[in-house]
């Protein structure tokens, strides 16, 4: 099964929550398999919207405690990493959907990028670069769940991730 990976805020607005869920019931619908990392916020949310349709889900936590995966959870991964679990969510992943997000999303969004892993954003970081090498936004702009996952499953037939 296809893995999507949501990250995102750990404390969004409404909007935030809302479009979180409906990623996640999106990401069911279309059979794939949701992986994110197994707390609270956009994480939670995606999670519930999955399992509102019948889908499976995969929190890799930054934590040794299994018990703190939100109740959404399927598969928990404990790994006791901290932040750096941040790389084990998105490399696990064929495409990456980023809603809003602080500094945690913002590194998940690099390493994917990094990795060559496409990032579907809603109302989340601008990549602007002020450094000597100029970088274009790399991530893809949406404006609802129906298109993030569209776009998140573009050109799944040609990968295996």
């Amino acid at each position: 099964m296809l893995q999507i990976g949501v990250i995102g805020d750990s404390s969004p607005g409404m909007e935030g929550r809302r479009l979180a869920f409906e990623v996640g019931e999106k990401i069911a619908e279309a059979g794939c398999v949701l992986v994110c990392g197994g707390l609270g916020g956009v994480m939670e949310e995606a999670c519930r919207g999955a399992k509102s349709a019948g889908g499976i889900t995969v929190g890799i936590l930054p934590g040794a405690d299994n018990g703190a995966a939100n109740p959404y959870v399927d598969i928990v991964i404990a790994t006791g990493l901290g932040e750096a679990r941040n790389v084990l969510v998105v490399k696990s992943c064929f495409s990456v959907i980023a809603i809003e997000g602080g500094y945690g999303t913002l590194s998940e969004i690099a390493f994917a990028l990094k990795s060559g892993i496409r990032v579907i954003g809603l109302n989340t970081w601008k990549m602007n670069s002020t450094a000597s090498i100029d970088h274009e936004d790399e991530i893809i702009r949406v404006t609802n769940a129906r298109e993030a996952v569209d776009k998140a499953l573009q050109g799944m037939n040609s990968h295996s991730r």
